[in-house]
């Protein structure tokens, strides 16, 4: 369990780290002369990061990935469900807007 956990670990994190710069990069390029602007490619990339990360973390650092099925495929129902409620109210206010 020690090397091989500690290699997983390494790898789980860096991707983490990763994704976190990416979403720092995107947020970066929104600006429009130092004004943050409005986007919707730079609001369903960070809904998406965010997401991601969600299940990145619940799955290795919640111990879920050992979980029984159904609690994985429940963990997973609750990201989509997520994704669905947050992206579905950011487009019903965009239109309503």
């Amino acid at each position: 369990m020690g090397t091989t956990f500690n290699k997983r670990l390494l790898a789980v994190w860096l991707v983490l780290s990763a994704i976190t710069v990416i979403y720092l990069w995107i947020d970066r390029s929104a600006d429009d002369r130092g004004a943050p602007t409005a986007s919707t490619v730079v609001t369903v990339s960070a809904i998406t990061l965010a997401l991601v990360k969600v299940r990145i973390i619940m799955r290795e650092f919640m111990e879920v990935r050992h979980a029984p099925p159904l609690l994985c495929r429940l963990t997973d129902l609750w990201v989509v469900l997520m994704a669905a409620a947050l992206l579905g109210m950011y487009f019903v206010g965009k239109a309503a807007a």
